[in-house]
């Protein structure tokens, strides 16, 4: 019998992308559970390239959120006040002689859900960046050359919620006057090819 109300179904069709966070801490062992998360997911050949780092640490954090790209569809709107900004990051890092190229895309997409599920399912928001500068979160954390870093995840308490919309022609999110995020997404007769029986 399919479990359609099952903690991890709920997780999956209620998370969204978070970025407006409350000020309130997120407990460690809260963040490593996340990472562990990260760690079963699939891997190619089990080959496990993927490092993570975690930052709590308020001076550190503020550098971070410097470097990165917020919201691109409605900027400057996207970007979160100083009272709101994310209090905790897990930087992605991708072990270059561990991975084998082709595949590292997979590996890496498998655990980042991984960490945006895991982490919804604790309450904590999550927002995953790709838009970074790269070479001054480098500088910043010391980062071997031997790693390329992949990704950032901003996480914090979510202090908005945004609204699925139907998708009307238009994949760009935006802000309505009360500042709430409405995200178009594509229904699912749109998205199912065919059926075969």
């Amino acid at each position: 019998m399919q479990r359609t109300k099952s903690p991890v179904y709920k997780a999956i069709i209620s998370r969204r992308t978070i970025r407006r966070f409350k000020q309130k801490s997120i407990p460690k062992a809260v963040l490593k559970r996340l990472i562990n998360a990260a760690r079963l997911a699939p891997s190619a050949a089990n080959l496990q390239p993927l490092q993570f780092i975690i930052i709590t640490d308020p001076d550190i954090c503020a550098k971070i959120f410097t470097t990165l790209g917020w919201a691109g569809y409605i900027a400057p709107l996207g970007t979160p006040a100083p009272d709101k900004r994310p209090v905790a990051y897990i930087v992605v890092l991708l072990d270059k002689i561990k991975a084998q190229v082709k595949y590292a895309a997979y590996d890496i997409g498998a655990a980042v859900e991984n960490i945006l599920l895991a982490a919804w399912e604790q309450g904590i928001g999550s927002c995953w960046m790709q838009a970074i500068n790269r070479k001054r979160i480098k500088g910043i954390l010391n980062i071997s050359k031997y790693f390329r870093l992949d990704s950032i995840i901003p996480l914090g308490y979510p202090d908005e919620s945004p609204i699925v919309e139907e998708f009307k022609g238009s994949i760009k999110y935006w802000k309505d006057k009360q500042g709430n995020l409405h995200v178009p997404k594509r229904s699912l007769y749109q998205i199912i090819h065919k059926t075969i029986k």
